[in-house]
Order: C-alpha cells, then structure tokens, then sequence
C-alpha cells in the first residue's frame, strides 16, 4: 500500500500508515517514533503527553519511542540513548519480508553520525520495520555492526499505552517473576502478585520474561496483547502524581491516564561482533476483554494469542 509522507503542523516530516478497516498509525522521521495508533473506530491508543516537547532535540514524551544504544541510564550516554532525537531516513533497502495482505508497512533506517561518534564510538546500521494491519501494530527491529570491533548495547521499544484510570488496569504475565526496581536502588526482588496494580509509582525491569504479556483496562472493556521476540525484559513503568510533577514535559494528572509495558534487552547487554546482526520483534494488538463475575480471565486471553 502506498505511503503517504507529509509534514504535520509542527513541520515535522511523518508517515502515515492507514489498513482497510480504519485503522491508522503516525510514523515521524524524527526519532523513528510511532505518536499515534488509532483503531477502526478512531479511538487513540497510544498516549502521548499533554506537555510534550515536539522541538529537537529533545525526544517526544509518548507513543512508542526507540530506545538505542542504551535503556535509561545503564551505561555513559544520554537518558535512553540518542537514536529517540536523530532523524531518521527511509529504508532504499529494507530486509525482504514475506508479502502480507492489508498491511500498510514503512521501513525506516538510522545510521551513526560524525557527531554520534564521538560520544559512542561504534559504527552501526538500526533499522525499523513498522507494519500496521487490522488491530495489530508490529515492530521489527535490526542493528548491524558495520564496525571493524564488536560492541554492545541495550534496546527497548518503549510503549506508552492509553488507558481509562491506571488505578483499574492490570498487567497479567509477570508473576513470580524477578525484577529490578528503579524506585529503589535497582535492588533486585520477586514479583509475589498474581498481577501487577498500580497505586503508587512503578518503575521495574521484570527479567527473562515470557513472550506474551496482557494488559487489562477494565473500565474501556479493552486488553493490549504485547507479544515480542529477542527482548527477553519487559519494563513497567507509571511515575505517579510527585514524580509527574517532576517532569518538565508531562502534565500533572498525565499518569492516570498511561501506562508504559515495553520490550527491551537490559539484563544482559547485546553483543556484536563486526558484521553481525541482532533482530528483535514486537506485537501490539487489542482485544475485546470479555467479563466474568466482572473479572477477565487473563489466561483465556493469553491462550487465545498463543
């Protein structure tokens, strides 16, 4: 299907991706980031800040940014890396995938710079292909070496996922599970509930994690289904009101209405050596959740994606 690249308000060079039902998603060349994925009824997805700062270089607080060459603060670079607030490039040679029906697809391209050189001294190629199709939106992730020395990073795909009122959702998957907790020193703790609630701030590495995860807004009678391949962590994260407060570019009450569940690679940094290539995979899908006792059945859920 053919791309639509325009420039929105701002300026901002950005791809739309649209699918027979109705469904669309927004693709901006600055940062790779999707900003929005409606479904067939046009109702928004993705949640993006009320105080976003939509200026380079600063990143983009919502939809799904690309976190590269490194999560947070593991490592000497910038928060997150810097492939969130680089501009990106269409693919002219993107990895041939079997062709698939009703899909909208764009393939975008980053590579390293002089000046990103100089703070991270490894020569690479991130490529992203992103396909949209009827209440699915997909992530194919590659990062080449093109070096003449190996070198290693870690990657997420943050997601920041719209929601009624966090204080109703529930994230099924994680139990029992280990996880690191940001809030408190990075110490390392067991996941004891059978779901992750939200009454206070939640800022954790859940470690070797299955490939499918549920996350439950009762009160919008919806479930997303992140299903992911390559990036065996998965990070939850809802600041809470102090910290909302706390970031410039988020609005006060923005937390009651996010939640961020995202795919990465942290624990165990990837490794490449020159020429080689890591791939990664991520689903986004949303289904209807079906109520019993008012309670869903996450496992029927999570069977039904299997």
């Amino acid at each position: 299907m053919p791309l639509n690249i325009i420039h929105d308000a701002r300026g901002s060079p950005k791809i739309v991706l649209s699918e027979p039902t109705g469904s669309t998603a927004e693709v901006l060349l600055y940062g790779g980031q999707v900003v929005s994925w409606k479904n067939e009824r046009r109702d928004e997805l993705l949640f993006m800040s009320s105080k976003a700062i939509w200026k380079p270089p600063k990143a983009i607080r919502g939809g799904i940014p690309v976190c590269f060459p490194q999560f947070a603060n593991f490592g000497s670079l910038e928060q997150h890396g810097f492939a969130r607030n680089r501009l990106w490039s269409l693919d002219d040679c993107p990895q041939p995938l079997p062709p698939a029906n009703n899909q909208s697809t764009v393939d975008l391209i980053l590579k390293s710079t002089e000046q990103d050189l100089k703070t991270w001294p490894h020569r690479f190629e991130l490529r992203l292909h992103i396909s949209l199709s009827a209440g699915k939106l997909t992530f194919i992730p590659r990062v080449r070496n093109v070096d003449n020395k190996a070198f290693s990073f870690t990657f997420a795909l943050r997601n920041y996922l719209t929601v009624s009122d966090i204080s109703e959702v529930r994230v099924e998957g994680l139990e029992t599970l280990d996880y690191f907790d940001n809030s408190m020193q990075r110490e390392r703790y067991t996941e004891q509930a059978d779901a992750i609630t939200f009454d206070g701030e939640i800022d954790r590495i859940y470690l070797s994690t299955p490939t499918k995860i549920a996350m439950i807004d009762h009160e919008k009678k919806r479930t997303f289904v992140l299903r992911k391949e390559g990036m065996p962590d998965a990070v939850v994260w809802n600041p809470w009101d102090k910290k909302a407060k706390a970031l410039p570019d988020l609005g006060d009450e923005d937390y009651t209405t996010m939640l961020c569940v995202d795919s990465a690679a942290i624990e165990t940094p990837i490794v490449l050596k020159p020429l080689e290539e890591w791939k990664g995979r991520q689903e986004l899908s949303t289904v209807s959740s079906s109520y019993c006792s008012g309670q869903l059945d996450p496992r029927k859920v999570l069977l039904g994606f299997s």
